[in-house]
């Protein structure tokens, strides 16, 4: 896969609903290439929300042979980026697509909570100055937009081809409501449902019209100390690991 891979995935064809599982390791995405995942999203510190993966865990996931939408998010936090976050997410979007990222996940606000379509522009330029056919998803932000629908009717004109969301809502169940209304505004923008998301959620968001359901299907990997905490968020939990048997029930939830 190279970052000319867009339309790969079955929400590109239009071919059912689409599986995608955020995944932090290439070890992660072999176990949800083989249960089933259509592709993947790649980030680093998932128990932070997710941060920007380094240029080798972009490339070694490329090796695995399913197409990997990788994180730009530089920090943890809120959305509002100063003028050196925008460049620098700009050129970690290149830097991911040039090593092997099927497409990029972004996004940013203004400090009205509304889209900050300057940034996000940039975004897309540079992600289009790597690969013409490169996919750009909005990722959670939308869901602390004052008005994610509206949001959502905006990105046909930014050139985004999904948006990631919760429906503004803790979990993608509870937003399913407003995930119908971003569906309906989206227009040719996929909108892919994700947030707190079990298979046995699955139907519900299927109800909803996505294009596709995101899922993280972590389990503690069981390395947790009780040691000397490694900074403010280190609670000796441990890190997570993608869970084969989770992301099987939500392919098998979507039909297999």
């Amino acid at each position: 896969m190279s970052a000319g891979g867009a339309g790969i995935g079955r929400d590109a064809g239009g071919a059912g609903v689409a599986l995608e599982v955020a995944v932090t390791s290439p070890a992660g995405a072999v176990v949800a290439r083989d249960a089933g995942a259509d592709r993947v999203e790649l980030c680093s510190g998932l128990e932070l929300g997710g941060l920007t993966p380094s240029q080798a865990l972009v490339e070694m996931t490329h090796e695995t042979g399913i197409p990997a939408h990788a994180l730009v998010r530089c920090r943890p936090g809120g959305f509002v980026l100063d003028a050196t976050e925008v460049e620098l997410t700009e050129r970690e979007v290149r830097t991911v697509l040039r090593s092997g990222a099927a497409g990029v996940v972004v996004g940013a606000l203004r400090p009205d909570r509304t889209l900050d379509e300057d940034a996000l522009r940039r975004f897309v330029e540079a992600a289009r100055s790597v690969s013409a056919h490169a996919e750009v998803t909005l990722h959670r932000a939308v869901d602390h937009a004052a008005d994610p629908v509206a949001a959502a009717a905006r990105l046909a004109d930014l050139g985004f081809t999904r948006v990631l969301t919760s429906g503004g809502a803790a979990s993608a169940v509870a937003g399913a409501g407003t995930i119908a209304r971003m569906v309906a505004a989206a227009g040719p923008v996929q909108v892919m449902a994700g947030a707190g998301v079990t298979p046995a959620d699955v139907p519900a968001l299927v109800a909803t019209g996505v294009a596709a359901v995101h899922l993280s299907a972590k389990r503690p990997a069981g390395d947790g100390h009780a040691g000397v905490p490694m900074g403010a968020g280190d609670r000796g939990d441990g890190h997570f690991v993608t869970d084969g048997a989770v992301v099987a029930a939500a392919r098998a939830a979507l039909g297999g």
